[in-house]
């Protein structure tokens, strides 16, 4: 049984995290601002405060482990280390976001980082964390995940498809759909950190992903069989209309070296077995938050008026 801080806690890879962790037995503490419900475990303890405003009160406590999964800035991740007392490991839940576009794929984490078009701030934000927290933290970890998707996401990618094949609606794709995705399931995320704080590797960056991309098309038709129903595909003229106004990804593709990840985790979840999850997840919880978009409306005023 560990101790860990958690920051975040109450929304998707956060709250996932809490929940897997608490549910092996260890003991949980989740840092919000306690804006949004709290997960409900018995090995679950709120500390409700901003991470930028932390006086003293993380101070008195003494954790195994720091999972950051919620830190987006440098400051993000100073203002947290500054506020901390006695911790033993560090994990930072970094993007593959921080790899340019320009760079030979597939990105292995000795490629050089730098800014990314597709991505802009989010891509440099993320890289100056990892930066910082590499000098502050040298024995710190820190993971680059490609799309993360499971139970709770409240990101509009899979639950939009979900959506389309609910109100009958076909799907609208980039071009011919030959767009690659690649994809982690949030539980082999928590499973990876997992391994992290038994094995202690040397090794202190993690690209992270299923070995194999998918295309926007399998991945849509992918998520119809999750869901038991067929799905209409329509074509759209990239020239014409920006991918990201009617569909849950940029007109993007890359590919992460994965090779490091399964040396720790050789198996993963299925992406067929963890689309039908979290579609099970999603019809059961048809009030949870989730980031909608207005692609819906995009669709009917400038595609298919």
């Amino acid at each position: 049984m560990r101790t860990l801080l958690i920051t975040g806690g109450t929304v998707f890879v956060s709250r996932y995290a809490a929940e897997y962790f608490a549910q092996k037995g260890n003991r949980v503490f989740v840092l919000n601002r306690g804006s949004r419900p709290q997960p409900q475990h018995p090995n679950i303890t709120p500390i409700v405060a901003d991470r930028h405003a932390l006086g003293g009160i993380l101070k008195t406590h003494t954790f195994d482990a720091v999972l950051d999964l919620t830190a987006y800035t440098r400051a993000d991740v100073q203002a947290l280390l500054n506020g901390l007392g006695r911790f033993e490991d560090y994990i930072l839940l970094s993007s593959s976001a921080v790899y340019p576009e320009t760079a030979a794929q597939p990105f292995a984490e000795t490629t050089p980082c730098g800014p990314n078009l597709h991505w802009g701030a989010y891509g440099t934000n993320k890289l100056a964390a990892e930066q910082y927290l590499a000098v502050a933290v040298p024995h710190a970890y820190i993971l680059r995940p490609p799309y993360l998707y499971g139970p709770q996401e409240n990101l509009y990618r899979s639950p939009y498809i979900f959506d389309c094949i609910t109100a009958g609606r076909p799907v609208y794709l980039p071009g011919d759909g030959s767009l690659k995705l690649q994809f982690f399931h949030v539980r082999d995320l928590c499973r990876f950190m997992e391994r992290l704080l038994e094995q202690h590797p040397a090794r202190r960056i993690y690209n992270l992903g299923n070995p194999q991309p998918v295309t926007a098309q399998e991945w849509v038709q992918l998520c119809g069989k999750a869901a038991g129903r067929p799905v209409q595909t329509i074509g759209v003229d990239k020239a014409a209309h920006p991918a990201y106004a009617y569909f849950p990804f940029r007109d993007y593709e890359y590919q992460l070296d994965v090779t490091a990840q399964a040396t720790l985790l050789p198996t993963l979840t299925p992406l067929a077995d963890g689309l039908a999850e979290e579609y099970s997840w999603y019809r059961a919880n048809p009030a949870a938050e989730m980031r909608r978009k207005p692609y819906f409306d995009y669709i009917s005023r400038e595609i298919d008026p």
